[in-house]
């Protein structure tokens, strides 16, 4: 069981065994401490120190976000006990050839995934302006083989994707503004839906590599970097576009989300203090440096802290443009419900030969490249859409 607690004000409160949602005198929910795999907190919610210990003491991973969907961070649980896996995830990322052969399979499918959705697209809009992103991004399936360096095949892998939402936008019925990626800060709906599922779906890919038993930390497509959980933001990769962005899509084309479930959001303006006599007083309260971290917090809406493999002109056009495009939160509340249906939609996996749901899939990607590390399985397989 996935919980997720936005209610504004709700407290979540221990009694015995079980956790309680409340909101002033009510009961909301009760949870079930043996079924519960994952709480998500978003925003206003005060979580009690008995509550944080049950959730410690039984290794609950407990997401905080902002009422926003920016991610806040996370309980920190119990780390992996196996260090001759973990030891061994961190060789392996001095090892060249193990790390561009593991990362060239992720971008692959990454890529196969976005041809798939497009042609999807051709298929049901009957436009041929699909044709061009397809072919291009086609073409460089075709190069992927001769890159020698991962820098090339992470230059490769943003080519495709600029080329991919390029693409992406002849799926929507309506124009809601959306021309390309821009995460920091999202600044039409699209893109704030997007970064909303892709911050839940990689919050989701880390809990499945903790389920793997693996260390988050050390990948092979993005590199080490401090404070940066890479494993996570690797496999994450093949699911963007068969799970993030089809949802993105159906919500809007099916007119669950609307024009008027977002706002855009503008940093309230500071006033400046009033003149002392010395102005030795005003010189104290650092009105530029209130004034900046006010901003920021417009700026600070995408998908994780410091995840992405670089920035992007997207990026820095957001910075410099629009504010931040934010969901009402009842749209917010209808995100999470379609990401948590779509979470749990089954279909058949060709490479486990059986049927299970998207977020078993995670954890069966996860395990996967446990059995690579471990030296059980020659190559990984990444995940496609069929």
């Amino acid at each position: 069981m996935i919980v997720y607690v936005t209610t504004q004000g709700a407290r979540v409160v221990r009694e015995g065994r079980h956790l309680l949602v409340k909101y002033k005198e009510d009961i909301y929910h009760t949870l079930f401490i043996h079924k519960l795999e994952q709480l998500i907190i978003c925003g206003n919610v005060t979580v009690t120190p008995p509550a944080l210990s049950l959730l410690l003491r039984e290794g609950i991973d407990t997401v905080f976000l902002r009422k926003d969907g920016r991610y806040r961070g996370r309980l920190a649980i119990q780390e992996p006990k196996n260090v001759f896996l973990r030891r061994r995830q961190f060789a392996l990322t001095g090892d060249v050839i193990f790390c561009l052969k593991t990362a060239r399979s992720i971008v692959r499918g990454k890529l196969l995934n976005m041809v798939t959705l497009l042609q999807r697209i051709k298929r049901t809009r009957k436009t041929q302006s699909i044709d061009g992103p397809c072919k291009a991004i086609r073409g460089m399936l075709e190069r992927l083989d001769a890159v020698q360096t991962l820098d090339q095949l992470r230059g490769v892998e943003g080519q495709a994707s600029a080329l991919y939402f390029n693409g992406m936008r002849y799926g929507l019925d309506d124009d809601f503004g959306f021309r390309k990626r821009v995460r920091r800060p999202p600044t039409d709906p699209v893109n704030s839906v997007l970064s909303l599922l892709y911050t839940f779906l990689i919050n989701r890919m880390v809990a499945a590599v903790r389920i793997a038993g693996l260390d988050p930390y050390p990948g092979v497509l993005h590199s080490l970097e401090y404070g940066r959980q890479s494993l996570p933001l690797d496999l994450v990769e093949e699911f963007r576009a068969p799970f993030a962005d089809a949802v993105a899509l159906a919500l809007f084309n099916l007119r669950v989300l609307k024009e008027q479930d977002f706002y855009v959001y503008e940093p309230p303006e500071l006033p400046l203090p009033k003149p002392q006599k010395d102005n030795l007083d005003a010189v104290a309260q650092d009105v530029l440096g209130a004034m900046s971290s006010t901003e920021s917090e417009a700026d600070d809406f995408f998908d994780l802290p410091d995840q992405q493999m670089e920035t992007t002109v997207d990026e820095a056009e957001g910075r410099q443009g629009k504010g931040a495009v934010r969901l009402q939160p009842p749209a917010f509340k209808k995100v999470i419900i379609a990401f948590e249906k779509k979470l749990n939609t089954e279909f058949f996996h060709p490479v486990a030969s059986s049927r299970m749901s998207y977020g078993d899939a995670m954890v069966f990607q996860a395990r996967q490249y446990r059995r690579l590390i471990e030296g059980e399985a020659a190559q990984y397989h990444s995940f496609l859409l069929r």
